[in-house]
């Protein structure tokens, strides 16, 4: 199973719900890869002993984890966290998540500025590379339990937009896209 991906309709409605353009615009897996977003679909009921997930984590030096159960019973101050998650935002390293259970939405940018958002489900392990804008928010079943992922010790830094000017940002512009940063 694939994950799906599609340009957003922007508006004002609810950030949970899908927000597809009529008729609707997908975008491939190749097309993420294109951005830097890397795609798994994963076994999550042996995510403790799955040896396609331990050799991910092997590969790409994903040494720590820890789990995140994402919902208003759960967590303290919930709509003003999913708020801050959804202000577009970068990060000096990779954001690596792995859907465990429930579903929910990240949303990044493509080379001309346009928002893709991308449904992840349980099953779904992405990988969004360092200097990328994104966001996420769940979507209207309000529950996701994800796994996330580091190397090393665990940075959760958001830089808000924008960070033209910041090294991740910098190296995303320069070698993920391909094109000079070209900042006014």
């Amino acid at each position: 199973m694939a994950i799906e991906a599609w340009f957003m309709q922007e508006n004002d409605d609810d950030q949970r719900l899908p927000h597809q353009k009529n008729p609707p615009e997908y975008v491939s897996l190749d097309q993420l890869a294109d951005l830097g977003v890397l795609y798994w679909n994963l076994d999550p009921n042996k995510y403790e002993n799955d040896p396609d997930l331990n050799k991910i984590r092997q590969d790409r030096g994903y040494s720590y984890m820890d789990m995140l159960d994402l919902c208003p019973e759960k967590v303290e101050n919930y709509e003003e966290k999913l708020k801050r998650f959804y202000t577009e935002h970068i990060h000096g390293d990779e954001e690596i998540r792995y859907c465990l259970k429930g579903s929910g939405y990240f949303d990044v940018r493509d080379k001309d500025d346009r928002w893709i958002r991308i449904l992840i489900k349980a099953g779904d392990l992405i990988v969004l590379p360092a200097g990328i804008y994104h966001r996420f928010t769940l979507d209207t079943h309000n529950y996701i339990k994800l796994m996330r992922l580091f190397v090393g010790e665990p940075v959760w830094t958001a830089f808000n937009r924008p960070q033209e000017g910041h090294p991740a940002r910098k190296g995303y512009i320069n070698s993920t896209l391909g094109m000079p940063l070209q900042v006014s």
